[in-house]
């Protein structure tokens, strides 16, 4: 899988339009799965033990809970997280023909960021903000920023504030439902 330089873009969840703009994005990247005959696939990664990392799994959740005919990996029961994402992306390629994965995942900025989505074409790199080595991947990426990055940022994921990952994870989840109807 290539690494794929793409324009970032961001979404501020608090303001009126960018449900829209985020959804308008997401049916682009739809629309070219389905012309590829590709099938979408999202991949909610996180661990369900960290206030900060648990955005995917939520999100994961929140999808499932609305729409059973997602292909979701990754929720609060059953997450994808550091120890089990090289095998769930080897899962995903061997059971699923030509998958268009969509990785989801937390991720930390700066202060002025926070609050805010970001989607992109190419992969993601999961783990990066607290320098933990872990696969590339997807197709495209979502990423919802939870909190600031700082040297001490596994202690920022353990005391991020919960009522920010679940708007970030509300935006995330009613803006792909939206997009798949």
């Amino acid at each position: 899988m290539e690494n794929i330089s793409t324009e970032i873009k961001y979404y501020n969840i608090y303001r009126g339009s960018s449900l829209a703009a985020f959804v308008k994005n997401l049916k682009r990247h739809r629309k070219e799965c389905y012309a590829d005959s590709r099938t979408m696939v999202f991949l909610c990664i996180g661990s369900d033990r960290a206030t900060g990392d648990c955005l995917g799994p939520i999100v994961g959740h929140m999808l499932l809970q609305n729409n059973k005919k997602l292909l979701v990996y990754g929720t609060l029961s059953s997450p994808v997280h550091a120890q089990n994402l090289e095998i769930t992306i080897d899962t995903i390629y061997s059971s699923i023909n030509n998958p268009y994965i969509i990785a989801i995942d937390a991720s930390l900025g700066i202060r002025q960021h926070i609050g805010n989505v970001t989607m992109g074409h190419g992969t993601l790199s999961p783990g990066i903000g607290v320098n933990k080595k872990l696969p590339c991947v997807g197709d495209a990426f979502i990423t919802g920023i939870v909190n600031a990055s700082n040297q001490n940022s596994h202690i920022t994921l353990q005391t991020t504030r919960l009522s920010t990952v679940v708007d970030l994870a509300e935006f995330i989840a009613r803006g792909i439902l939206h997009a798949v109807r």
